[in-house]
């Protein structure tokens, strides 16, 4: 779809834009665990489990020529279900495999040199919290539950004392269920994030369509009504150079109140006026610890001023909350005879030593309206920012740039 002047319509980019997005997203690995600590957050975790191989070295767990081949292939299935479940994604056929031979490698562990080895399925339950994928359901939660059931159940049965028994299920559910639930909110950080940035794009997309929608609105009538103004006057100027001289007088006219909306639609994209921001610095200022104080004298000010001003309370309270360590901060607004005066005052150490880059672009800001701005230590103590604008802030005649 294209605009009248054969421009493609903004929203069928933003459209195709997202919809790129989207299929980016759903390109990655269903369950893959993209965030969070990755394998080798989990591995250090695994020498709770140095307690078996302590049995082995130390002669303890009998035979030792079957109970070191099947620690070394319990250790090995860990590491590989732990690294597979992160790289290859939660509910991986071949983690899930490696997750079940690790299971009954830990029970026939267990079960034939006994005590040493129980600590062996507080690993196997860190492995499911990894392995098992949620999938809109609690399958870790049920599978770490019903292996530690079976594990105390079976150091009972072995002949465990039942605290003994108790601490190898309390051992094996506090193991699963603290993996499952840090990987789970490292998924819903993860959602949050993409969330947000997406609501991002949403507002900048919906930001740019309004602000192409109100200068087609102001626009385009007006330059067709110069256009067709402007062919008057040709065809006047060797019949009736008088009527010639107030048609260009109209198209004057038409043009600096064209580039008055211009402005006024400029300063409403970037900016929110004078009330909105003093509202929001007073927040700002409280969540911040300074006391504000806001006084305003005179008649409610132009729009376009406000717009400025507006931007200046933005930048100046943005200033005291980052740099002036002050306890109180003074915003004073003062319509005079032809100029609004805007102050900002605080009680701290200072202002940056260096003016920023806001500071900056502010003091083009206001010089280009014709006013003018003063920032530095204020003679009381503390600093001050004071911005000075004509009421009148178009150009003056003859300046149309």
């Amino acid at each position: 779809m294209t605009d009248s002047d054969g421009t493609p319509d903004a929203r069928e980019d933003d459209a195709a834009c997202g919809d790129e997005r989207t299929a980016h997203r759903g390109a990655g690995v269903a369950g893959r665990i993209d965030d969070g600590p990755g394998p080798f957050g989990i591995y250090p975790w695994l020498l709770i489990g140095i307690g078996a191989v302590s049995e082995v070295v130390h002669g303890r767990a009998r035979p030792v020529w079957a109970s070191a081949p099947l620690l070394g292939l319990f250790v090995v299935l860990v590491l590989a279900a732990i690294w597979f479940g992160f790289r290859r994604g939660q509910g991986d056929r071949l983690a899930m495999g490696l997750l079940a031979a690790l299971t009954v490698d830990a029970f026939v562990l267990s079960g034939w040199f006994g005590h040493g080895m129980y600590m062996l399925f507080a690993l196997v339950a860190m492995a499911c919290g990894v392995v098992v994928p949620w999938a809109g359901r609690p399958w870790p939660v049920i599978a770490v539950g019903t292996l530690s059931v079976t594990a105390g159940v079976a150091a009972w049965l072995r002949g465990a004392s039942p605290g003994d028994a108790f601490t190898v299920w309390y051992s094996t559910l506090i193991s699963g269920f603290i993996v499952s639930i840090i990987l789970l909110l490292f998924g819903a950080i993860r959602e949050l994030r993409e969330t947000r940035e997406e609501l991002a794009r949403t507002a900048v997309s919906e930001e740019r369509l309004r602000f192409a929608r109100d200068l087609h609105d102001l626009l385009g009538h007006t330059l067709s009504v110069m256009v067709i103004k402007a062919q008057a006057v040709r065809k006047l100027i060797p019949r009736d150079p008088g009527l010639a001289a107030d048609q260009a007088a109209d198209i004057e006219t038409i043009g600096r109140d064209a580039l008055r909306q211009v402005r006024l639609a400029v300063s409403g994209y970037r900016g929110r006026g004078l009330a909105a921001e003093i509202d929001g610095a007073r927040t700002a200022l409280r969540d911040a610890g300074i006391e504000p104080t806001v006084r305003q004298e005179g008649t409610p000010l132009p729009e376009e001023t406000g717009s400025l001003l507006g931007w200046a309370v933005r930048e100046g309270v943005t200033n005291v909350i980052r740099h002036s360590g002050a306890a109180t901060c003074e915003i004073s607004v003062h319509r005079g005879a032809g100029t609004a005066v805007l102050s900002i005052r605080d009680d701290g150490r200072g202002g940056s030593p260096v003016p920023g880059n806001g500071l900056r672009g502010l003091t083009e800001r206001v010089s280009g309206a014709g006013g003018r701005l003063h920032a530095g230590p204020d003679e009381l103590g503390g600093y001050v920012l004071t911005v000075t604008v004509p009421l009148n802030t178009l150009p003056v005649k003859g300046d149309i740039s």
